[in-house]
């Protein structure tokens, strides 16, 4: 534990660093007004040099945080502003109840971009989370079937079948229409735990139709998509004062596009419930070593079903970003909610 002067310090610090982007020296500290003599200013911030809260760029007299004193910061020396109205009304305007959910995913994305002037996040929710509407079926060719999923009343998904057997027109028809039947309404994961409960029945005691739409379902549902997200703003992250961060941010760019690795991060995000924070190289990933990664996840009728948030540079207002973060998954929680119904 630090004691308290060097806590009000390294806050000092932190603060002045976020805000201006510049070493923060001690003779300026001193001519600022902190209730310290020069001499014990530069003695404590030796001392959080020393112990790895401080570090000193070649170029500069000055100290700047390191991800410690961010660490540090975020978590007990600074109070989270509460959003101001005009913020709040920002963000709910975003969310329509007549939105698909790729349409709440991209609204979020850019807005979550514009107001905090970082990149932001936001995961389409993964297939197996979303409910079966309606499903058709089209021949293509010998044992390819294009399947056509209505996945709650606006997201379309085509899925392509290579089938061992080849059935007719009538006979997809027949197990459309089953599965339109029994099924419609479910989450795709609650169709597949129900027909894998149905196929340790005997087999022998099914009826024709029965044997063909488990055939056909048994690939239709027995892997997800891989999922995806959006991301906005990315030209923020270009706005930096050090030309020596312009190859990290490159390679995060190419993440972006691979979206591979990004995917991974958030994924775990999701394990998390509320806001969960990555400053540098917590993520564990170099690409992200320069950033920090504020997420919280979003939910459909209390189940967590996708991630957003915003990334940034480490020197970021964290005591204003995380409420935003906070907030705008709260009502895209709540848009999902009324998109389902």
């Amino acid at each position: 534990m630090l004691a308290e002067k060097s806590q009000k310090l390294l806050r000092t610090i932190v603060q002045r660093y976020i805000a201006e982007g510049q070493p923060v020296a001690s003779a300026r500290l001193a001519a600022d007004g902190v209730t310290m003599s020069p001499a014990a200013i530069r003695s404590v911030m030796a001392e959080l040099e020393d112990q790895g809260f401080l570090k000193s760029p070649h170029t500069s007299a000055g100290r700047i945080p390191t991800e410690k004193a961010y660490r540090l910061f975020v978590d007990t020396l600074t109070e989270l502003r509460p959003l101001t109205d005009k913020d709040l009304n920002f963000l709910s305007d975003l969310f329509s109840p007549d939105m698909s959910a790729v349409e709440l995913v991209q609204s979020a994305s850019g807005r979550l971009s514009e107001l905090t002037h970082l990149t932001g996040l936001v995961t389409i929710p993964k297939s197996s989370q979303l409910k079966l509407k309606q499903i058709e079926f089209v021949q293509l060719s010998q044992g390819r079937v294009l399947a056509i999923l209505v996945l709650n009343d606006h997201e379309v998904e085509n899925r392509v079948l290579y089938l061992d057997q080849s059935y007719s027109e009538i006979e997809l028809k027949e197990i459309s229409n089953f599965l339109n039947h029994h099924y419609a309404g479910m989450r795709l994961t609650t169709i597949r735990s129900e027909l894998i409960r149905s196929m340790t029945g005997d087999r022998q005691q099914m009826g024709e139709l029965m044997r063909r739409t488990l055939d056909v379902a048994d690939q239709l549902f027995e892997t997800e998509s891989h999922g995806d997200f959006v991301v906005a703003g990315q030209e923020n992250l270009l706005d930096v004062d050090q030309a020596e961060r312009l190859q990290d941010l490159r390679g995060l760019f190419k993440a972006f596009t691979l979206k591979g690795d990004i995917l991974h991060v958030l994924d775990r995000c999701m394990e998390s419930e509320g806001i969960k924070l990555f400053i540098g190289q917590e993520s564990g990933y170099d690409l992200l070593g320069e950033c920090s990664l504020i997420t919280s996840p979003y939910q459909v009728e209390g189940e967590r079903v996708g991630v957003l948030g915003v990334i940034g540079p480490t020197r970021m207002a964290y005591d204003r970003i995380i409420p935003i973060v906070d907030a705008t998954a709260r009502m895209m929680t709540a848009a999902m909610d009324v998109s389902e119904h």
